[in-house]
């Protein structure tokens, strides 16, 4: 059903929604397109014109700082018309109905919805009711997914390390509230990385975490033995407070990284972390800016990730 509403009839993407169930051959689709613009943000001139005369609307519901900015970066150096909606100040605060709201974007010529929102499926709702010729990007729903942002880990990932086929890849942290997490494990399964391991408390990890087809690790020293890529996961700081978690400095000292846990993976192992950072609590500010760190380049990378997805939607 999710491949039935993400592709046309011919197999083609025609929203992105979840990396769940999409297939190899789409995803790698997306990084190979990825790759060529890269070198865009390297020229003087930073655009093409792939997305000439269409009308793109950042409709965000959450707050948010990188997911926004490089759609908007991306959707400009496709020299689209970009329109960033004040959720805030919306008719949405007013009572508005989700739908509603999107049906009136919708009458003012949009091409594409890129969507963040608090709600699982979010997304998913939009797309089921958007006119044919509108395509429907997931910036994020809940806790469910986050596709662009495991593409570009994906990418960040296959640039350094050539591929996934003989890795071994840790997700430590909040898997439990954690889209990110979801997105990275449906990617990385489906690209062929042979080992995917998770490591976190037992109050931080899904019920069906056993169904992901991942290994459990609650010993983040164990757990890193020999990984070739340490993907951090960010931990809101407001759960501290709660029943899961004792306390931020608890949880550093069990699973936060460290350039002494670091160790336990391979010399030259990547870190990675979708941010924002919360230094010192899951990860050490000498981990997050040392050599092994590839946290700044997947912002980098980020752009032209979005860049792929979007001109592949519009058909190009």
């Amino acid at each position: 059903m999710r491949d039935h509403l993400q592709l046309t009839p011919d197999g083609q993407l025609k929203h992105l929604l979840t990396l769940d169930g999409l297939p190899a051959r789409i995803l790698t689709q997306i990084l190979d397109t990825a790759s060529s613009f890269v070198a865009v943000g390297e020229r003087e001139v930073k655009s093409v014109p792939l997305l000439r005369g269409k009308a793109v609307f950042n409709i965000f519901f959450e707050n948010s700082t990188r997911t926004r900015t490089t759609f908007e970066i991306a959707a400009k150096r496709l020299s689209a018309d970009v329109v960033n909606l004040n959720v805030g100040a919306s008719s949405q605060s007013k009572g508005e109905t989700l739908l509603d709201t999107m049906a009136n974007l919708a009458a003012m010529h949009a091409d594409m919805f890129v969507v963040r929102h608090a709600a699982a499926g979010a997304a998913h709702l939009i797309a089921r009711h958007v006119a044919p010729h509108i395509h429907v990007v997931n910036a994020g729903d809940g806790r469910c997914s986050h596709p662009t942002q495991g593409l570009l880990d994906m990418f960040t990932i296959r640039h350094f390390k050539g591929g996934f086929h003989n890795l071994r890849v840790a997700i430590v942290g909040d898997v439990l509230h954690s889209r990110v997490a979801r997105s990275q494990i449906h990617a990385l399964t489906t690209l062929g990385c042979p080992e995917v391991r998770v490591i976190a408390p037992k109050t931080l990890l899904p019920r069906d975490v056993s169904n992901l087809g991942v290994h459990v690790h609650h010993d983040l020293a164990q757990g890193l033995k020999d990984v070739d890529v340490v993907m951090m996961l960010r931990l809101q700081n407001e759960r501290m407070q709660g029943a899961r978690l004792p306390s931020a400095g608890e949880f550093y000292k069990h699973w936060g990284l460290t350039v002494e846990k670091l160790r336990h993976a391979k010399p030259d192992a990547i870190v990675m972390h979708p941010g924002p950072m919360n230094r010192g609590v899951e990860i050490d500010s000498e981990v997050a800016d040392g050599p092994q760190s590839v946290i700044l380049a997947q912002v980098t990378f980020g752009i032209a990730v979005r860049m792929a997805v979007m001109s592949l939607l519009a058909g190009n």
